[in-house]
């Protein structure tokens, strides 16, 4: 595919003129909405890296990216994209081809991906989807946005422990039979391996005795470690061990087997569920290497998690208007535009706070930090709330952890804000005016902290004691963080118990609409490819179709119905207005 490409055509009057009339009853396609407000959006020297300036001529890669994200709004596949394109005239319209053209082969949009992804360009359409809508006013920075995650399951079955020693060496088996069968033919047996490796493991039925599973699973462990070490004995092709599926084959087996020499021989032996590597680190197919094991709120799954930022400033700010006028977003001419600003997708071991910095850090490459950004509790950590102020001057509103000590929790003791900290001078005075003798700096849990004891001798005669600690011997212990820490995870404490806290931070809970939405809209429950860029590739063009989506209704005036299934349903409504 050549950059030598036919750059955008305006729409040819023959095709501008038939896709006009047959949109004159009924909603207007969001195709055709899209070319007569933002023009040539995805412009070819923006790809210019992932496509060469030589050869045969190809499709240009700004057309190729529109088409990908209209796929991604109708979540169609490949060949209904292409189908659309050769026969669909709100898809001709929108690229200006003539009512004529042939359109491409379904293969095309596979291989625009894979450039995509080889020349780290994964986010360039949303990126120049913001660029576009900054430059008109319709989103900006230092407003209020808000950011929340959600499980994605990878395309790829999921194995248990058996299933995936059986299913790699399975694969290994299949790779090395189409690269070197001569050579396999002679170091395994193949009639036996046949029956036992030919079928895919999922299309028939494990055994339902734990012993002879265990006996299944020993047995592929025996078989793995023969195949790797005929291929990595001195008479064997140097290339044969550097073949995916057999470095695949390995990993596996060193994660999950152990083979120990005795004396009677060498013993195979698989790993115990303690012995095994962490999740992070461990494959879970043989297929998708990037794909992990993760658990939120006590449910497991195989893949990834994706995190969604968008904008949400108050319904009553000024948003320009279609024709320059300016419209209040609540009054009724036009919905609340709620912009997706940031998409992140990570495996899905990675927990939620330690995204908090990076998701900032993509947002600031935009120039679109917000002044508030309203996150859930399993975003942020005093150290965190700290750091993205200083750092970033974003302000969290999220929810923190309650003081979990006894005294706290009881709600009738004397817990840690009883307690009055005097920084300058490092002593703590506890409610009955008795001053702390000890304060001294130290690490848990790898955070740094500080930890205030009061004497034994003050504590032990006191009358609240039993209100105030449960030690028997020594006095009162407190757990500080640093300084501005501690006062920032205190006011926080303070605030979110106040009523007034509780209704702003119910702007959160409109996020959750949004992760919906793309849920039903586009798929992104389920990836479409397997790889951790390939599916933020996916994840990142269907954050282009859902901001266009939007767009379409705020341009329309009307408000966004974030529960339809598909766009397709108006252009369904269209063919009947239009046939009727």
């Amino acid at each position: 595919m050549s950059m030598r490409a036919r750059p955008w055509p305006q729409v040819p009057e023959t095709t501008g003129r038939a896709a006009r009339a047959a949109a004159a009853k009924g909603p207007y396609p969001l195709a055709m909405r899209v070319r007569d407000e933002l023009g040539e959006l995805f412009a070819d020297v923006e790809f210019a890296q992932a496509f060469g300036v030589r050869g045969r001529q190809g499709w240009s890669p700004g057309q190729l990216a529109l088409v990908t994200v209209l796929q991604f709004a109708e979540n169609l596949t490949d060949r209904a994209a292409a189908h659309r394109v050769r026969f669909g005239m709100d898809f001709k319209y929108a690229l200006g081809l003539d009512l004529d053209d042939p359109g491409f082969d379904a293969s095309v949009l596979s291989e625009f991906r894979a450039r995509l992804v080889a020349h780290n360009l994964e986010e360039r359409a949303l990126d120049l989807l913001l660029a576009a809508l900054k430059s008109k006013g319709l989103v900006k920075a230092d407003g209020q946005q808000r950011t929340d995650s959600t499980r994605v399951l990878a395309a790829v079955r999921d194995l248990n422990r058996l299933e995936l020693a059986g299913e790699t060496l399975r694969a290994a088996l299949e790779a090395l039979a189409c690269a070197a069968p001569g050579w396999l033919s002679e170091v395994v047996p193949i009639p036996q391996w046949t029956e036992r490796y030919g079928p895919r493991i999922d299309s028939w039925q494990l055994p339902s005795s734990q012993a002879k599973r265990t006996e299944m699973a020993l047995a592929y462990g025996q078989d793995g470690f023969a195949l790797l070490e005929a291929a990595h004995t001195a008479g064997a092709p140097v290339w044969l061990r550097e073949l995916p599926a057999v470095q695949i084959l390995r990993m596996v087996w060193v994660q999950n087997y152990t083979r120990t020499v005795t004396e009677t021989g060498r013993k195979v032996q698989r790993r115990e569920s303690e012995d095994l590597p962490p999740s992070r680190l461990r494959l879970t197919s043989p297929y998708d290497l990037d794909a992990r094991y993760g658990l939120k709120q006590g449910s497991w799954w195989t893949g990834y998690k994706v995190h969604i930022s968008e904008t949400c400033d108050p319904e009553e700010e000024i948003l320009p208007a279609v024709g320059g006028t300016a419209l209040a977003s609540g009054s009724g001419a036009a919905s609340p535009l709620r912009i997706i600003t940031n998409i992140a997708t990570t495996d899905a071991t990675v927990t939620d706070a330690e995204m908090t910095e990076s998701i900032h850090r993509m947002l600031a490459a935009r120039d679109l930090l917000p002044a508030e950004h309203y996150l859930d509790s399993g975003y942020p950590s005093a150290e965190l709330i700290v750091g993205m102020k200083e750092g970033f001057g974003v302000t969290l509103v999220t929810p923190v952890l309650l003081d979990s000590s006894p005294q706290a929790r009881s709600g009738a003791g004397f817990g840690r804000t009883a307690f009055a900290i005097d920084w300058d001078n490092r002593q703590a005075t506890c409610p009955r005016g008795h001053t702390s003798t000890w304060w001294s700096p130290t690490v848990q849990r790898g955070t740094k902290a500080i930890v205030v004891k009061f004497d034994k001798e003050t504590c032990q005669p006191c009358p609240v004691r039993d209100k105030c600690t449960r030690a028997k011997n020594g006095g009162r212990t407190l757990s500080l963080r640093a300084r501005e820490q501690q006062q920032v995870l205190d006011e926080a404490r303070a605030q979110q118990t106040s009523q007034e806290w509780r209704a702003k931070y119910a702007t959160r809970a409109g996020v959750e609409g949004t992760i919906h939405q793309a849920m039903a809209v586009t798929g992104m429950k389920r990836a479409r490819y397997r790889g951790l860029k390939k599916t933020h590739l996916e994840h990142s063009f269907s954050a282009v179709a859902l901001n266009l989506i939007r767009l379409d209704a705020w341009w329309n005036g009307h408000p966004l119905d974030r529960t339809r299934t598909s766009h397709l349903a108006r252009l369904d409504q269209q063919d009947f207005n239009l046939t009727g």
